[in-house]
């Protein structure tokens, strides 16, 4: 059996390359959708939130480019310095994005009980806090 380290990188790379390739189509990354998903969540969201939000998923250079390319895209604005908000269309193609990822996620949980997936995520929450300051 491979270790834990390895299934850990191996099921990142798929994550985010199926991810990817599903989002692709709405001119969106995995990356690209955490920082709308944070956008979304906090309403006074601004680039230090997508930031502390999104600092164990990517580099701040990642995060810079993720932000830009959503604004670029369309999906967000600025309605002030530093501030990020949803744009009415960047919210209505989310929704129909959010429809495409509730399918992925339940493709990748397939033959994974709601027991086993908390039982996971709750086995690697605590190895992380073992290995971290967040103790």
């Amino acid at each position: 059996m491979k270790p834990i380290g390895h299934w850990l990188s191996r099921t990142d790379q798929a994550l985010t390359t199926a991810m990817d390739a599903l989002l692709d189509e709405f001119g969106l990354t995995r990356l690209g959708w955490q920082v709308l998903n944070v956008v979304r969540d906090s309403p006074a969201a601004g680039d230090a939130a997508v930031h502390t939000a999104l600092a164990a998923h990517a580099t701040a250079a990642g995060l810079d480019s993720a932000i830009a390319a959503v604004l670029d895209g369309g999906w967000a604005a600025r309605p002030e310095p530093g501030r990020l908000a949803l744009t009415d269309d960047g919210r209505a193609r989310l929704a129909l994005a959010g429809e495409r990822v509730g399918a992925f996620r339940e493709l990748s949980t397939a033959g994974i009980s709601p027991q086993e997936y908390r039982t996971a995520v709750s086995v690697l929450e605590r190895m992380t806090r073992n290995l971290t300051a967040d103790r």
